[in-house]
């Protein structure tokens, strides 16, 4: 039996890397660590943008990455485990993650910023420019 998606439309050509891509992103939703996505509007200053918002309390600046690989946002954090301490109870794990998002083309990243345990992202979302081509048709006899 065949599997039909919804990305083998003859109306789009092109678009078998976003459905790997969405596979992916299907598989690896773990939930940890939490994070909440905003719009911030536009003013004098700032250009709309978006603002990623991860919850990584327990983890400082250098136990945290982000890069961009392709058209992905990568966060990583990895805690590093301190030897000396003798716990009568451990509640708070030191553990590890990675979260990926999927950036459009285009999509830059302005910077991060660590406060209060909140690993804040901010993507700038540029305006795209709309662009008409005219084709000519060739005629053969």
């Amino acid at each position: 039996m065949t599997r039909i998606t919804p990305f083998a439309s003859p109306l789009l050509l092109g678009f078998d890397a976003m459905e790997k891509t969405l596979e992916r992103l299907a598989k690896a939703n773990d939930g940890y660590p939490p994070y909440n996505i905003e719009r911030i509007h536009a003013n004098v200053e700032a250009p709309e943008r978006l603002r990623i918002t991860l919850a990584v309390a327990g983890f400082s600046e250098s136990e945290l990455d982000v890069t961009t690989e392709e058209t992905q946002l990568v966060i990583r954090g990895r805690q590093i485990e301190q030897g000396e301490r003798e716990y009568l109870y451990r509640g708070i794990a030191a553990r590890q993650f990675q979260r990926v998002f999927v950036l459009a083309d285009g999509m830059q990243v302005a910077g991060a910023s660590l406060r209060n345990g909140l690993l804040s992202i901010d993507l700038i979302r540029p305006q795209p420019e709309r662009m008409v081509r005219k084709i000519n048709i060739s005629v053969s006899e």
